[in-house]
This record gives structure tokens, C-alpha cells and sequence, in this order.
């Protein structure tokens, strides 16, 4: 059975790395400490006293001062990863970890988890092709030296690294070297770390070069194992639950996480707020516990990706430039039906092409597989017809030769309504008001990647009055767009009502709209 060598990496808080080593290491696992060396002396000999009676705790060797983006952080690791492959030779595994991190799973999860893929964890991805760095410097990290810490001594960082570039001194990568980048919390085999401990050992210019790049923990664990490892024994990806935030910050957890997280696919979670106190404890006596299940719904990310971004909903970006120039034509017009629920929607839809004249194509900037003709390629992804919708839409105009189109639009999709309404073609918009119950909220949250099947049912209830709420938003943000010719079909109204609002949106008369509207189960889920 598996056995995790903990390599922890911490400078603060010596209660609470004396609570993780001990929970940690109860029921047989290994810890190596590396514990700053600019914290304070009382606060390490605190935890060697606390930890002195542990057989499975050890300490590395050296202690150093570490700095974010220096290369003190690759070696502490280090000398943390080398006292536990000497001090516990039974240790199968060796994972990663910070002060800030807690197990999610409990050891039992954990060690039948390893035990079941014989692979390396580790983030690593081709760092020239990939789009893994996102601003800032890129191959400069790697090409000019970096010998001072850029948060403390910033001045010096920058007129070194200026130097550099005017003078050209640069330097080349190690020739058989291909830099990979990913995140710096890693699980690895013991024949791995074997292996990179005696690669080390052997290349010391590969050591040298890494030392003066800058922030090598994303760039020198995940380059050695892709250099040693063949690539279908390593899994691209971390098993530490991590999220950034739009600034890039960590986001961190607190104690009304705790369903959440247990429902992620992975083994710890970082970063536990210090602040909560029941989460932790919460987390720390299950580690501990056996015969737990936990049913994976993985939602993590798209549910904060969900509630961050409300606060932003109907801030749109300007008009394209590829676009600005496109016009559907003044002799055109346009019908464009609004609705969440998309069978519904495509059930009038398929109403109004089988009464009227008019072509009708179905949720085209939405839904990938929705039923297109050639049109050159411009149809193929989402994407391509989202960046040239005026484009492929009087592509569809040629298409059907018709000076009359209907489409069907996600109230989510306000810029592309205005955009349309922005138009010289005349565009009538009819959106259609549904009612939503408790089943269909549930059902769109699973959807869209906000809950999963096995989801608790308590955080999903949660999630419903906010999923409630963001759908009425959305209906509110369309009418207050001031639209000319906006009409609404509503679920609460009598047939009549939606017949006069079908009759004035299509323009047509009574007796087709009648027609039209003969569905009884146009509102059905």
C-alpha cells in the first residue's frame, strides 16, 4: 500500500504545522519539514520540541531564507525531499505541500487513489508553446540571470535585468533541456525522486542554469521529471484544489466549503483560510477516519467562476472592429427569440417554420451541433460564429434567400442582442418569460457545471435562490436596453395574450398566429 512522504515548505504559525504533521502522520504517513529560515528561531525550536517524539517526522538538513520567485524555494524543497527519501525509506510517494494546505480525502482515499495509478502528478507544460503564463515576462525568465528577489529588492532586480537586455547577455538553455512550467505542488513516485536526486547530481549546469532564472518552483521540478519520465507516466495535473482569482490571488476557503471540497477530485486543498478554525479541525479529523465515500462532482471552479463573475454581468466589451463594418442590410429583418429555456424556445420555432414562410435556425451562437448549412467553415466552432456573427448571420440571409430570418438567442447573449439592434436591418426581439422550478434550476446548475450528479443536495439548494436571482437579472438587464419592438411571451399569460404578442412581433395576423400558438405543451419541461 501506498506511503506519502509529506514535503511541507513553511515559515509561520508553528501550532498549526505541529496540527498538520501530527494529523498527517497518525495514521502512518512521513513528514519532512522545512521550516524558513527568516521566521523566528523560538517559533522552529517550538516545533522541534513539539515533533522531537515523532517517528515519522523529519527535518531537512539546511535550513534556508526563502523569497518568492528565487530559486531558495527550489532548494529548500530540496534539502526537505532529501531527508525524507534518506529518513523513510518505505515512503512510496512524495507530495508537496504548504502551511496552507489540508488533506480533503482521508488517508484511506488517498493511499487506494495512489495505489490505483501508477503515475507522477505533476503539472508540466511545454513552456515557449503553451499559454500557461498569461502576462508578464516569458522567455526573458529564462535567458537574462536573475540574482535578486523582485518583491524586496526591486530596484536591483530591474536595472540588472534592464542591463542585460541593453547589453545583450543573454544565455542559452541547456541543450538537451525542454522547459516545461506548471504549478509548484507536485505528488511523485519514489523512483522519480530517486531519479532526479541522481540527475542532480550528475548535471550540476542544469542546476546552475535554474538558480538564476526567475520564479524556477513553476519551471524546475516540472522540466527534470518530463526530462526523465516518459509522458504516459505522468498525469498533467496537480492533486492540491487550487483557484486564482481575476488578480491572480489565491482564492482561499472557509468553513461553509467543506461539502464543496470534499466533492473535489483531488487529495488537499489550498488555501485553508486561518480563520477557519471549524474547517480545519473538520478536515483534520478526517484524514484519519476509514470507510468514508465521497461522490465526485468536481464544480468547484465553475461555481466560483459563477459567483465571482455576477458582480460583472452586463459589462460588455466594445464592438469589433471586423464587425463595425458589417452590416445585415436595411432591406432585412431579423426575428430574434429570447429564452432560457431553449426546448421551448425551439418548439415555437419549429411552430413558426412549419405556419410561415420564414427560416428558422435554432440556438446558433449557444449550442455547437445546432443543425447549419455550409457556409464555408465560419460555422464550424462556436467561437468563429460568435467573432463574425453579423458575418455568418447574412451568410444564413443568402443562405435561405429570404429577407426574413429567425434566431434563437440565450438572455446571457445581451451584447449580441444589441448588437443586432444596432443594426440598419429591423430587428424585432420576443422573449420568452418562463417559470422556473426547484427540478429545473437543479438540472441547469448540473447543466452548466455548476453542481454535479452527486453534488450534496444541501450545497445545490444553496445554489438556487443565487441561480433564481441571476436568471431574473438577466431578464431585467434585457429590458432595461430599451429595445425598439421588444415583445414578451409569458408562461402566466392567456393564450390570447400570447397570440396578440406572436401577431405583433412576426407580423403576421390573428388567425397565423393562432396557428402558431396552438401548442398546449409549448411550456412543458
Amino acid at each position: 500500500m501506498a506511503k506519502i512522504a509529506y514535503i511541507l515548505l513553511c515559515h509561520k504559525d508553528p501550532d498549526a504545522i505541529i496540527a498538520q504533521a501530527e494529523q498527517l502522520t497518525a495514521v502512518g504517513d512521513y513528514m519532512a519539514i522545512h521550516f524558513d529560515a527568516r521566521a523566528k528561531a523560538s517559533d522552529y525550536d517550538r516545533i522541534r520540541v513539539a515533533l522531537k517524539d515523532n517517528p515519522n517526522v523529519t527535518f531537512a538538513a539546511k535550513r534556508i531564507k526563502c523569497g518568492w520567485g528565487e530559486w531558495s524555494l527550489v532548494q529548500a524543497t530540496l534539502h526537505a525531499l532529501q531527508a525524507a527519501e534518506s529518513a523513510f525509506p518505505r515512503a512510496t510517494h512524495f507530495y508537496m505541500l504548504s502551511g496552507d494546505c489540508m488533506a480533503i480525502k482521508t488517508a484511506e482515499y488517498a493511499h487506494n487513489f495512489l495505489d490505483e495509478h501508477d503515475t507522477d502528478f505533476i503539472e508540466s507544460h511545454d513552456f515557449f508553446a503553451s499559454n500557461w503564463i498569461k502576462t508578464g515576462m516569458k522567455e526573458d525568465r529564462l535567458i537574462y540571470r536573475h540574482y535578486f528577489n523582485e518583491r524586496t529588492q526591486p530596484k536591483r532586480f530591474y536595472t540588472s535585468y534592464e542591463l542585460q537586455k541593453r547589453f545583450k547577455i543573454t544565455r542559452d538553455i541547456p541543450d538537451d533541456i525542454q522547459v516545461m512550467i506548471g504549478s509548484q505542488w507536485w505528488c511523485l513516485r519514489r523512483r522519480t525522486v530517486e531519479m532526479i536526486l541522481d540527475f542532480l547530481k550528475q548535471r550540476r549546469d542544469v542546476v546552475r542554469f535554474f538558480s538564476s532564472t526567475w520564479i524556477p518552483d513553476e519551471t524546475f521540478f516540472q522540466t527534470l521529471v518530463r526530462h526523465l519520465i516518459p509522458k504516459n507516466e505522468i498525469e498533467n495535473r496537480t492533486l492540491t484544489f487550487l483557484m486564482f482569482s481575476d488578480y491572480g490571488m489565491p482564492v482561499s476557503f472557509y468553513n461553509d466549503h467543506f461539502d464543496m471540497l470534499l466533492g473535489q477530485n483531488y487529495l488537499f486543498a489550498r488555501k485553508i483560510s486561518p480563520e477557519a478554525h471549524e474547517l480545519k479541525e473538520r478536515l483534520g479529523t478526517l484524514y484519519a477516519s476509514t470507510g468514508v465515500d465521497f461522490p465526485i462532482s468536481d464544480e468547484g471552479r465553475n461555481l466560483y467562476a459563477f459567483l465571482a463573475g455576477r458582480g460583472r454581468v452586463g459589462r460588455r466589451f466594445g464592438q469589433r472592429f471586423w464587425e463595425a463594418g458589417n452590416t445585415l442590410g436595411p432591406e432585412r429583418e431579423l426575428f430574434l427569440i429570447v429564452c432560457k429555456k431553449w426546448h421551448v424556445a425551439k418548439r415555437l420555432v419549429d411552430q413558426i417554420a412549419s405556419v410561415t414562410d420564414i427560416p428558422c435556425v435554432e440556438y446558433l451562437f449557444n449550442e455547437q451541433d445546432t443543425p447549419l448549412p455550409d457556409l464555408g467553415g465560419i460555422e464550424t466552432t462556436l467561437t468563429k460564429r460568435s467573432r463574425h456573427r453579423r458575418a455568418v448571420v447574412r451568410m444564413l440571409f443568402d443562405h435561405f434567400g429570404s429577407n426574413q430570418l429567425a434566431l434563437c438567442l440565450d438572455p446571457a447573449n445581451l451584447d449580441a442582442i444589441q448588437d443586432f439592434c444596432g443594426d440598419a436591418a429591423k430587428t424585432h426581439v420576443l422573449e420568452i418569460e418562463c417559470q422556473y422550478s426547484d427540478d429545473y434550476l437543479i438540472g441547469h446548475a448540473r447543466r452548466v457545471g455548476l453542481a454535479g450528479e452527486n453534488s450534496p443536495s444541501e450545497t445545490v439548494a444553496r445554489l438556487l435562490p443565487t441561480l433564481r436571482n441571476d436568471l431574473a437579472h438577466e431578464s431585467e438587464e434585457i429590458r432595461k436596453a430599451g429595445i425598439d419592438g421588444y415583445l414578451r411571451l409569458r408562461e402566466t399569460s392567456d393564450r390570447a395574450e400570447n397570440e396578440a404578442a406572436i401577431s405583433k412581433f412576426l407580423g403576421v395576423k390573428n388567425e397565423t398566429a393562432q396557428s402558431i400558438m396552438q401548442l398546449d405543451y409549448l411550456f412543458s419541461d
